[in-house]
């Protein structure tokens, strides 16, 4: 499945990575939702990690391996 700029995702493992205000370490677990910013070469996305309040709370570069992106339409079959 390919991810484009803008989509929504998921991690598929859990991520270290520092919070980019207080620059501490944050655990960003398996299935934490994020909106990918930007692609690099189709292997990486720069993905955004906001709370409710649209707050970054992370902002990482994340191979698509580990990345799911998710869906808010079924996808059209042939009848």
């Amino acid at each position: 499945m390919t991810i484009h700029e803008y989509d929504v995702v998921a991690l598929t493992e859990d991520l270290e990575a520092l919070h980019p205000d207080t620059q501490s370490s944050i655990l960003l677990r398996r299935g934490q939702v994020g909106t990918v910013l930007m692609k690099f070469n189709g292997e990486a996305c720069l993905v955004d990690f906001s709370d409710n309040d649209g707050q970054s709370y992370a902002m990482e570069t994340i191979s698509v391996q580990k990345l799911m992106p998710l869906f808010h339409e079924p996808a059209v079959t042939a009848a």
